[in-house]
């Protein structure tokens, strides 16, 4: 599996990780707190049941802003938000999974754009 070079944070806007196969990603900050993987905005599941996260309100502007990221052991970051949050934790994993999707979603966006 892939693991990360580099990570940087770009201007508050996306975060651009380097790949050891050289591939580079980047990844907007409102998609990657908007997909925080933790039970408090995905909800969990415990013994196949699904609870669902409770409501919570909209998040300002801060809430889109990274204070510190750090390295969990050799597999993971995690993300501090300038508003405090820091709940849910990015597996090189997960973050390989929300390129493809970025890739997939960038690329139907253009298949759209040119062709309707």
């Amino acid at each position: 599996m892939s693991t990360p070079t580099k990570i940087k944070l770009h201007k508050q806007e996306y975060l651009e990780i380097t790949w050891d196969n050289g591939k580079v990603n980047k990844y907007p900050l409102k998609f990657l707190r908007d997909e925080t993987p933790d039970a408090g905005n995905k909800g969990e599941t415990i013994l196949w049941k699904h609870y669902a996260p409770a409501k919570h309100e909209p998040l300002k502007t801060e809430s889109y802003e990274i204070e510190k990221i750090e390295t969990v052991g050799s597999y993971a970051i995690q993300i501090k938000w300038k508003d405090g949050y820091n709940f849910g934790i990015y597996s090189w994993e997960l973050l390989k999974q929300f390129a493809d999707y970025l890739e997939v979603r960038e690329n139907l966006h253009q298949d759209f754009d040119h062709h309707h």
